[in-house]
């Protein structure tokens, strides 16, 4: 209700942005300065900070009886139901949390077994440790006539291969362990770089007006790996560009006249629909429009770009789901596509999805154009009408049963 980023809130008190999101998922107790901080900057007493939980539990009963669309729970009785039985709520709110968050570490830790280098060459690693591990104990195990020096070669390869499995099983632990901690240091550039844009709310003033590009990625080079920092720079680039072709004040003058209609605003400026769409998701909150999201593929349908937003969330790697509107606009360059979908989940909540696909010619005919997708995200309020296109994260984690597009089964069971 302030209009404060969660971000700027935690620059502004001294703390990082991912223990500040800690605290606010009931992960770290604070009290005190850190407290009084908080209060101040949000202009409110701490007592309203402190003292609300009466009013956070009813809204986490009532977050658990909206997760089950079949519920005959009486939500008209909630306030008495925490009244006189405080301890049942608390254990009902609190084991919805957990399921919420083993839910998010099972999503996580799913895209991670499933696409991410990394963990695939550490499991082969341990995989051929274990296997010539086995091979030389079998050899031993068989009780034949071996020679003392081949026993002793043996015995140096297992004690060789059980050191390097042990290496590597710690190794992999404190990987795997980052899934739950949030103020981990991150090991992946794509990790770095999507930290770092949405700790920055993806948008940059500083590249808004004659932007030197190499200049602001060399004042961030600190934050980020070398890897990081090129990608960093063809983000900015881009954005740059972007905000030359398509200053904020005409955005701003645009979104007055039309309001979240992207078709009609690239008709009123003149602007490519792609265009469009990606400043609109760098400023429409800002003016007024709500949270926006933000994901953007390749002709291979690679997601290059994900701008994230609640209870809409994007696979870390791999495949996203073909339901998506940004892949049916993908399939159909040049076409404006709207939709209606809804993603699985705890809320079932509804989304304005706008998509478009442009295609980068070149003058060589023998070289192949190019294309890239943009898809827009708008949560809507109230249910979900009866257009709406269901959608999921990816196969593997998507638990809707007779999905016409599935690719494989799902984990969390069908």
């Amino acid at each position: 209700m302030s209009g404060i980023r969660q971000a700027e809130l935690a620059r502004r008190v001294d703390i990082s942005a991912s223990y500040l999101n800690l605290i606010e998922h009931n992960r770290r107790r604070i009290g005190g300065k850190l407290l009084l901080d908080i209060a101040a900057i949000l202009q409110v007493e701490p007592s309203l900070l402190t003292e609300g939980a009466e009013a956070a539990l009813i809204a986490t009963l009532r977050e658990a009886a909206s997760d089950h669309r079949d519920s005959v729970a009486e939500l008209d009785k909630v306030d008495e139901f925490a009244g006189r039985f405080p301890g049942w709520a608390a254990l009902l709110a609190d084991s919805r949390r957990r399921i919420g968050s083993l839910e998010h570490a099972v999503q996580t830790l799913s895209d991670r077994m499933t696409h991410d280098p990394h963990l695939a060459a550490s499991l082969h690693e341990m995989l051929t440790s274990v296997t010539s591990i086995r091979s030389a104990a079998a050899i031993l195990a068989d009780g034949g006539d071996i020679e003392p020096e081949w026993q002793d070669r043996f015995h140096r390869n297992i004690n060789e291969d059980s050191a390097r499995l042990a290496d590597i099983s710690r190794a992999l632990v404190q990987y795997l362990d980052k899934v739950d901690d949030a103020s981990a240091t991150i090991g992946a550039p794509q990790d770095e770089l999507d930290a770092f844009l949405a700790q920055k709310g993806y948008c940059f003033p500083e590249l808004e007006d004659a932007a030197d590009v190499n200049a602001f990625v060399r004042a961030n080079r600190e934050a980020l790996s070398a890897v990081a920092c090129n990608m960093l720079g063809m983000i900015a680039k881009r954005y740059a560009e972007d905000a030359a072709d398509l200053p904020k004040s005409q955005l701003e003058a645009a979104v007055r006249a039309h309001g979240l209609n992207p078709w009609a605003m690239s008709q009123a400026l003149q602007a490519s629909p792609d265009l469009v769409l990606r400043r609109l998701a760098v400023w429409g909150e800002a003016m007024g429009l709500g949270p926006l999201g933000l994901a953007v593929c390749d002709a291979s349908g690679t997601l290059v770009l994900r701008k994230a937003i609640v209870d809409f969330p994007f696979p870390r790697f791999g495949s996203a789901c073909p339901l998506l509107p940004l892949f049916e606009a993908l399939a159909r360059p040049g076409y404006p596509v709207e939709r209606v979908v809804s993603m699985p989940g705890q809320t079932e909540k509804p989304f304005k999805a706008f998509a478009v696909c442009r295609i980068i010619l070149t003058d060589d005919p023998r070289m192949a154009s190019l294309s890239q997708t943009v898809m827009l995200l708008a949560p809507l309020n109230g249910t979900a009408p009866d257009a709406c296109q269901p959608v999921g994260v990816s196969c593997q984690i998507c638990p809707r049963d007779g999905c016409r597009a599935r690719r494989e089964p799902s984990i969390l069971g069908m």
